[in-house]
C-alpha cells in the first residue's frame, strides 16, 4: 500500500465524534479490569517493537504516533514492502530503527525494548508472544487471541509464569464511550433494568471483501513463504480466509462485539448454534457469512443474544443493541450510533433524574407514523423516546486501549483486557466456528474458561 492511499485509510477509520461530555464529572477510571505491571518503568519513555507491519500494524502505530513518549526500536515483517514501508515512516518520525525480517533475529539483536506490539496473523499470536514474555517483555498482542483455544491457554498460562503484561487488541475495551455505558447506564443507572436479548452485526460489502493482491515484482519467494507458513503469495495476503492461519469473518470481526456481549452481560454463554457456508466466496475455506445465537444465563435471568457478519453486502454496517425489558441501547464503535432509548410504559420521571445529572440527554418526543390514515395493530408497541449519550471518542479507535497498556507498564493503571478476558473471548469466538461443522446447538463447559 503506497502512502498516499493509506493516509486516505487512516483518515477514514481514525475518529469517533459524538457530543461533548456534560454536567456528570465523566472522568472515567480507565482501571476497570485486569493487572498492574509488577514493576512500573522507572523512566517515562517506553522502548517498544512491531511485530508485523501490515495494514492492522500500521493502524497501531499510526495511533502509536500520537502518544508522548513512545519510542519505535525496530520493526519486525517478513514482508520487504510492509517491513521498508513502516521503518521509513518511523525515521520521518526521529524514531530510530532497524528492521528485520524474522523476529526471532529481532529478540536476539535488541536489548533495549521494553514490550512489543504484535499484530501478525492469528496464528502466529501464542508463539511470538510466548516468546517475547519470556524474555521479559510486557506485550500487546491483537485479537484474535489465537487461532486455537490452546493457544491461547498457554499465552494466558505465560503471562502469569513471567509476571509480565499482556494486553488483548479488544480495543472497545478502553472506548470511553462503551466504558461510560457500562459503567454509567449499565451497572449505575440501569437505564435497562433486566437484559432480555442482544443483537449484532458487522456487513461488509462485496468490495471491502475482495482478495488482495500485491505489486508485480514483489513476491516473497517460495522458501520463505513455506518457512513463514503460508503456501502462496494468495494465502499470505488473504490469511483471514485459511483455516490453520484466520478464523475468518466471525472471528475477524465477529470477536470485537462478542467480546462487547461478554462484557456487558457479565457472563459467559453456555451454549451457542449457529449456521454459515462458503456461499458466495467459494474459492476460501472459511466462512463468508455466519449467523449465530449464543444463550448466556446472566444473574437476573436468560438471555439470547443473536450475530451476524456477512462479506457481500455493507447494509447498516456494524452495531451492536442490547435490549432490557426498560430500554434499549445501541452502540457502535462508529460515531453513527451511541442512542438509548426508554419503552414509553416506563414514567419518564424515571429517567429525568438521569437527565438531571448529565448521563443521559433526550433528543425529542416520540416517534411519530409517516401514515397518519394507516390503522395500527393493536399488538402494536409505541415507538419508544429516545436520549444521546453525553461522552465523546476523538482519538483513533485504537489509542485509548494502547494508552491503557503503556500506562499500566509505568504502574499507573490496570489492564482493560489482560490475557483472562482476551482467553474468555477467544473461547466464545471460537467456538461459533465449531457450531456452523456441527449444525447443531454446542454447549460451552464451565471449564472452558477457566485456566
Amino acid at each position: 500500500m503506497d502512502e498516499k492511499k493509506f493516509n486516505k485509510c487512516m483518515d477514514r477509520r481514525s475518529f469517533l465524534r459524538s457530543t461533548a461530555a456534560t454536567g456528570a464529572g465523566l472522568i472515567l477510571s480507565p482501571m476497570v479490569l485486569g493487572q498492574t505491571a509488577r514493576d512500573s518503568k522507572s523512566g517515562d519513555e517506553i522502548n517498544v517493537a512491531l511485530i508485523g507491519a501490515g495494514d492492522q500494524g500500521k493502524v497501531l502505530l499510526t495511533a502509536c504516533l500520537k502518544i508522548p513518549n513512545i519510542r519505535f526500536k525496530a520493526v519486525c515483517d517478513i514482508w520487504p514492502i510492509n517491513r521498508n514501508w513502516v521503518s521509513k515512516r518511523l525515521k520521518a518520525y526521529k524514531h530510530t530503527n532497524n528492521a528485520y525480517e524474522d523476529y526471532k533475529q529481532l529478540l536476539a539483536e535488541e536489548k533495549d525494548l521494553d514490550a512489543v506490539l504484535i499484530a501478525t496473523p492469528d496464528f502466529w499470536h501464542a508463539e511470538q508472544t510466548i516468546a517475547f514474555l519470556n524474555a521479559g517483555l510486557d506485550v500487546y498482542c491483537e485479537k484474535e487471541m489465537s487461532n486455537t483455544t490452546d493457544g491461547a491457554r498457554q499465552m494466558v498460562q505465560a503471562a502469569r509464569d513471567t509476571g509480565k503484561l499482556l494486553q488483548i487488541g479488544h480495543q472497545r475495551r478502553s472506548n470511553p464511550r462503551y466504558l461510560y455505558c457500562y459503567e454509567k447506564l449499565i451497572k449505575e443507572a440501569k437505564l435497562l433494568n433486566r437484559l432480555t436479548a442482544v443483537n449484532g452485526q458487522w456487513n461488509r460489502s462485496k468490495a471491502a471483501c475482495e482478495d488482495r493482491g500485491w505489486p508485480k515484482g514483489s513476491e516473497i519467494d517460495s522458501a520463505a513463504l513455506s518457512k513463514y507458513g503460508y503456501d502462496s503469495m494468495k494465502q499470505f495476503r488473504n490469511w483471514r480466509w485459511y483455516k490453520g492461519l484466520g478464523g475468518g469473518p466471525i472471528v475477524d470481526l465477529g470477536s470485537h462485539q462478542i467480546d462487547i456481549y461478554n462484557w456487558f452481560l457479565s457472563a459467559q454463554p453456555r451454549s451457542v448454534m449457529a449456521s454459515g457456508g462458503t456461499d458466495y466466496w467459494q474459492e476460501h475455506q472459511w466462512y463468508d457469512n455466519v449467523m449465530a445465537v449464543f444463550e448466556y444465563e446472566t444473574k437476573s435471568g436468560i438471555v439470547r443474544a443473536f450475530y451476524q457478519t456477512t462479506t457481500t453486502n455493507s447494509s447498516n454496517g456494524y452495531f451492536e443493541t442490547f435490549m432490557g425489558d426498560e430500554g434499549t441501547l445501541v452502540i457502535s464503535e462508529a460515531s453513527t450510533r451511541g442512542t438509548i432509548y426508554r419503552e414509553d410504559w416506563v414514567q419518564e420521571a424515571k429517567w429525568d433524574k438521569w437527565v438531571q445529572k448529565g448521563y443521559i440527554s433526550k433528543v425529542g418526543g416520540k416517534e411519530k407514523l409517516n401514515d397518519k390514515e394507516a390503522v395500527v395493530d393493536v399488538r402494536a408497541s409505541v415507538p419508544a423516546a429516545a436520549y444521546e449519550l453525553p461522552v465523546k471518542m476523538d482519538k483513533p479507535y485504537h489509542q485509548p486501549h494502547l494508552e491503557n497498556f503503556f500506562d499500566a507498564i509505568r504502574g499507573r493503571a490496570k489492564l482493560n483486557c489482560p490475557a483472562e478476558t482476551g482467553y474468555e473471548s477467544a473461547v466464545t469466538v471460537l467456538k461459533v466456528n465449531e457450531a456452523v461443522a456441527a449444525a447443531k446447538k454446542i454447549n460451552f463447559a464451565d471449564e472452558e474458561f477457566k485456566i
